[in-house]
């Protein structure tokens, strides 16, 4: 086995060199540009090094562009943090509002702190609450 590795990759090196042939580019009379393996007779040519890849193009893009996306990453994060954290702010105020609901629901005896005191809810207020606690969960938590 450690006998056939060397020949195969001895193999290989040999083929990609043998593939690499030399290529001719030219313009005709017409304008069109060829490609041969041949020059043509009575004709300059340019010689293209296949050995070498050509260089990468350029992106294109200038610098401003690739700073102004930094820049929208940057608003998009925080806009997406401002969301969440509003999101996790509503999930609470709706729990809060849950909560309120069913101690009204449950309890008919509600008392409320005002003014230094303490005084019971009567059954139209208890019922007025629980209407305006139903329609705020029905309008901000789904």
């Amino acid at each position: 086995m450690h006998r056939m590795i060397f020949p195969v990759l001895l193999a290989l090196a040999i083929s990609n060199t043998s593939q690499a042939a030399q290529v001719y580019k030219w313009v005709d009379a017409q304008g069109v540009t060829h490609f041969d393996a041949q020059p043509p007779a009575g004709q300059a040519a340019q010689e293209i090094n296949t050995a070498t890849p050509p260089p990468a193009p350029a992106s294109g893009r200038p610098t401003d562009d690739v700073d102004g996306e930094k820049q929208q990453r940057a608003i998009d994060t925080k806009v997406k943090k401002q969301v969440a954290a509003e999101e996790t702010r509503r999930k609470e105020n709706c729990t809060t509002l849950r909560t309120n609901l069913a101690q009204l629901k449950i309890n008919p005896r509600v008392r409320e702190e005002v003014e230094g005191g303490v005084r019971r809810l009567s059954e139209e207020e208890r019922q007025s609450r629980i209407s305006e606690t139903q329609k705020a969960i029905d309008d901000f938590c789904s």
